[in-house]
């Protein structure tokens, strides 16, 4: 009696889970004189009460305080948060809006973005930055170079091939600077701007002939926009309360 084989059953592939990204948040902040009158009791405390608030929030999320006094007239301090949960950006703003300090601080300006990978450098991935450039980790250098920027929109419009040329030398120039270290992230649809870019570096001197430089490519011909850029000094939570 000859039978029939029967198909071996198959086993179903497992769906793939995507890398969490993360959400990227630069938080500008100016302090009101009105601050520099108060007692000295008051300041006391406002310093106190903040500097537990930021210690409390770098749990659900990164937090690297920079300060920008008298770097960039408007802003006194800024704070770089990264997180996979935005309620935590929220929940933080709304703790500082009832702080003592929240009465004499503004928020002149906050980028908002995300981690993204991306499409033109799949081969490399800078060193400091994990899952395909989806986490960022910070190097915590001296200083950190944050602006927005948005491209013309010429620029998308170009086939992908004469983009990945054209990023091809935008990144060779990046690789003469080992050095400065790039967190690129994207704001489309979230912010106004297309994306957010900070870099990390040693001094100012080899940020600024890396930026020069990369103004004589090809790519800069298709920036619509890449001001204002802010220059941003690594500090301590205390050591940005002390100055204000």
């Amino acid at each position: 009696m000859t039978t029939t084989a029967q198909p071996e059953p198959q086993t179903a592939r497992p769906a793939e889970t995507p890398l969490a990204r993360q959400f990227v948040n630069f938080m500008f902040f100016r302090v009101d004189r009105a601050f520099r009158s108060e007692s000295a009791e008051l300041k006391a405390e406002a310093r106190r009460e903040f500097a537990e608030l930021v210690a409390r929030y770098t749990g659900p999320m990164m937090m690297l305080p920079y300060s920008t006094m008298g770097l960039k007239p408007g802003v006194d301090f800024m704070l770089w948060r990264i997180g996979y949960d935005i309620e935590p950006f929220a929940q933080m703003a709304a703790d500082i809006n009832r702080s003592i300090l929240g009465r004499f601080l503004d928020v002149p300006l906050s980028y908002l973005a995300m981690t993204k990978h991306s499409q033109y450098v799949d081969e490399h991935v800078h060193d400091g930055q994990e899952g395909r450039r989806l986490k960022i980790v910070p190097g915590k250098k001296p200083f950190l170079f944050v602006y927005p920027f948005v491209k013309t929109r010429d620029w998308y419009l170009l086939p992908m091939a004469d983009r990945q040329k054209i990023m091809n030398e935008h990144i060779a120039i990046g690789h003469k600077y080992p050095r400065v270290k790039i967190n690129t992230t994207y704001s489309f649809g979230l912010d106004d701007q297309d994306f957010v870019v900070a870099f990390e570096a040693d001094s100012p001197a080899e940020f600024l002939d890396l930026v020069q430089e990369l103004r004589e490519t090809e790519s800069s011909k298709f920036t619509q926009r890449d001001t204002p850029m802010y220059t941003c000094k690594r500090a301590t939570m205390d050591e940005i309360l002390a100055t204000i």
